[in-house]
């Protein structure tokens, strides 16, 4: 099996780049799907931290929005 580096090397980096971006995306919108349903099951914000090894004022700054879009630092210049 080859490695990643091998892999990555052999890729075109555009697209490569473009395949970040995507992968970064979907990580973004499953990471907001599990998140809503961790709150909906009652799980706290601290525990949630904790299984995104993130600090409980980190999720919460990032999913605790009632109102407006989620904050997305990765797509703040799309």
């Amino acid at each position: 099996m080859r490695s990643v580096e091998v892999e990555a090397a052999a890729v075109d980096p555009r697209d490569g780049l473009r395949t970040v971006l995507a992968l970064r995306r979907l990580t973004a919108r499953l990471e907001t799907l599990h998140v809503a349903r961790a709150r909906e099951q009652g799980m706290s914000w601290a525990e949630i931290a904790s299984e995104l090894e993130v600090t409980r004022q980190t999720v919460h700054k990032k999913h605790g929005r009632t109102a407006g879009p989620p904050r997305w630092d990765i797509d703040v210049d799309l």
